[in-house]
């Protein structure tokens, strides 16, 4: 695989079914109530269930045990993603409690927010890097200066996340070097609504930005 490309915020079997014919690798889900692409635990394991071929994300804001053990014990997540002000310590946690593989969000807006990011290296098995929150800690379309990270080498893998489109998604790969994207407002008709079209076309160009970068 050349790259990785997650659909997040997904909601509907219609684009669960756009994302594997896209050839995405990996499904996000998300649990944090107050955004429009909030979904229930069981019924994010049902739709899950229709992708065995990617990987399932649990998203999760600073969410104490008792609802990560009901996000757990309703979709049996393949990895966690972690997109609210989760110390180290936290991730270490969450990774030792569901023995799964645990993604950090860090939010950029400067050089001062790489040493934080650096400070997860230990405990996250990946990292995500994106735009500083707006009316929600992701998923608002917004992107960050990408030579923000363009020329730091980190030890574990990575996603860029942040305002990412089927517009943009080649120049993103290109500057920053990544082998992982993460979309979800960028791929939707409206408002936590996505549309396949634009799943297929982020990802048939994200896709092909990989496959050129590897050249």
């Amino acid at each position: 695989m050349s790259g990785w490309i997650k659909i997040c915020g997904v909601k509907t079997a219609e684009a669960v079914d756009a994302a594997m014919r896209a050839g995405a690798t990996h499904l996000g889900f998300n649990f944090f109530r107050k955004s429009p692409r909030y979904v229930a635990p069981d019924e994010a394991g049902r739709l899950a269930a229709l992708a065995p071929g990617l990987r399932s994300v649990a998203l999760a804001v600073d969410a104490d045990d008792t609802t990560l053990r009901a996000i757990s014990d309703g979709m049996h997540p393949q990895m966690w993603q972690l997109h609210g002000d989760e110390s180290p310590k936290r991730v270490a946690a969450v990774r030792d409690m569901f023995k799964v593989p645990v993604i950090k969000a860090v939010s950029i807006e400067s050089k001062m927010d790489m040493a934080r990011a650096y400070s997860y290296e230990q405990t996250a098995d990946w990292l995500l890097f994106d735009a500083k929150p707006g009316a929600l800690p992701g998923g608002n379309g917004l992107a960050f200066d990408w030579n923000l990270i363009a020329h730091e080498t980190w030890t574990k893998p990575w996603f860029l996340s942040g305002g990412l489109t089927s517009d943009n998604v080649a120049e993103a790969i290109r500057t920053t070097h990544t082998r992982g994207v993460d979309v979800s407002s960028g791929v939707e008709k409206s408002r936590g609504q996505k549309d396949p079209a634009l799943i297929e076309r982020f990802a048939a160009r994200a896709r092909a930005a990989f496959a050129e970068s590897m050249k």
